[in-house]
């Protein structure tokens, strides 16, 4: 029945040709991108098939949690700067770019970007409130972009959440712009606490369907920033209603569930472990991900004529943080060990990468707490079509394999399963984060 519901929304309610670009650019071109990662990982090379790129800074919302530098002087990366990272990016087989920002809709060259490079296909993180009539027209026009568009709550939450007012309907009306150009679209959501009851709902699901968006993507807060605000922070069970949701709406709605934490098994994973993905920021620092803003490499330095082929893959940073990611957990080292990442960025004295200056400050500041690894409560893929997907194109790649993370990942620190051989990883005051007794009444 999923099938033909699915099969039946591709054919009748998408343009041709733009589904002809998604399945080309991305599955296609998509696909054999991240073989020929995995090819290059059988010789210690790392270049990520899928970057994301936070083309500026600048954002017209102020949204709790934010670690982004929204306020600061703008930023962007310019025209023939993304077209030299974009052109050497699809050297190395890319064609598919995660386009971030900031709000991208505020680069004053995003479509020229976009029409630079109609072999590639680009999704276009916003919350919606720049893409007026002729902007959906003209997404339209190029085919090779989808934007996934950002809703947060209901008009009460949506304005808490983000900072400022009317803010749904603003997003809303984003949406349907998108849709009544025949823009192939999607609506994602930072499960927090404070929405995770209005929004992880088959209501919600079937609305978006009902509405025409064609794919949907559920992912967790994360407290980083300097208003991280971690009580907001699912608890761990919040997080696995979240995963046992995903999989049940994946084999029931005819609508395209995206997630990046898991395998078809289940099994959590980090795709900046893998190597499957990384960062560039809109001073062109290169990080892990978006949220570690730490950098030792940039595509603008000067003083380093090498390819950005060897930029990732000579990067001493970027291996060691991968090697530390792999071995110390199958969840995110951020939230899970801020503490390891800190002695990291200390040894190779990377940099802080934010125009703010208080990264190191802020991590510093957190405590450890659980992500997407829960050991022993793993939920698999109920959707064939998923479980292929993703033994073929997204999972670890076999880069846990050999690592016992039960000394020091978070779910085993914090949590009840905590075993006794973990006095070494914790402070000298007895817990985890500097207190007497166990993390999980700590904003988990």
């Amino acid at each position: 029945m999923y099938t033909l519901r699915m099969t039946k929304r591709m054919l009748f309610e998408t343009n041709k040709r733009l589904l002809w670009k998604l399945i080309w650019n991305l599955g296609v071109k998509g696909s054999l991108s991240v073989f020929r990662h995995r090819q290059r990982m059988k010789k210690g090379e790392f270049f990520p098939p899928f970057l994301y790129i936070s083309i500026i800074n600048s954002c017209n919302l102020r949204c709790q949690g934010c670690w982004v530098d929204v306020a600061s002087k703008q930023q962007t990366i310019d025209l023939p700067a993304m077209n030299k990272l974009i052109t050497e990016a699809k050297q190395q087989g890319n064609t598919f770019f995660g386009i971030v920002g900031g709000e991208p809709f505020m680069h004053p060259e995003l479509f020229q970007i976009l029409e630079a490079h109609p072999d590639c296909y680009f999704q276009v993180f916003t919350n919606g409130q720049f893409i007026t009539d002729e902007k959906a027209r003209r997404l339209f026009e190029l085919g090779n972009v989808t934007p996934l568009i950002s809703v947060e709550g209901n008009e009460i939450i949506s304005d808490e959440r983000r900072g400022r007012s009317d803010v749904y309907q603003k997003t809303l009306a984003g949406i349907e712009c998108c849709l009544k150009h025949n823009v192939m679209t999607g609506v994602c959501t930072s499960l927090a606490k404070s929405n995770i009851d209005h929004l992880l709902t088959e209501k919600w699901v079937d609305r978006l369907i009902e509405m025409g968006v064609l794919y949907t993507w559920f992912h967790v807060y994360r407290p980083m920033g300097p208003d991280a605000k971690p009580e907001l922070c699912l608890t761990p069970e919040q997080q696995r209603k979240a995963r046992q949701f995903v999989v049940d709406m994946r084999a029931k709605k005819p609508i395209i569930i995206i997630d990046a934490y898991y395998d078809g098994e289940g099994q959590a994973l980090c795709p900046a472990a893998n190597g499957i993905s990384h960062h560039i920021n809109p001073w062109g620092d290169i990080e892990p991900c978006p949220i570690v803003q730490f950098s030792r490499e940039s595509i603008h330095a000067k003083d380093d004529s090498r390819s950005l082929f060897d930029k990732f893959t000579k990067s001493e940073y970027l291996a060691d943080f991968r090697q530390l990611s792999q071995e110390t957990t199958r969840g995110c080292i951020v939230l899970e060990r801020p503490d390891l990442l800190q002695q990291l960025v200390e040894r190779h004295g990377a940099k802080d990468s934010t125009a703010r200056g208080t990264a190191m400050h802020e991590l510093k500041a957190m405590i450890p707490r659980t992500s997407q690894y829960h050991p022993g409560h793993e939920i698999p893929e109920k959707n064939l079509y998923y479980r292929l997907a993703k033994k073929f194109l997204f999972n670890d790649f076999g880069v846990y394999k050999g690592h016992d993370h039960t000394k020091t990942a978070a779910p085993f620190l914090v949590g009840k399963t905590k075993p006794v051989a973990t006095v070494e990883e914790v402070s000298a005051d007895g817990g985890c984060c500097g207190a007497s007794t166990e993390c999980s009444s700590h904003g988990m």
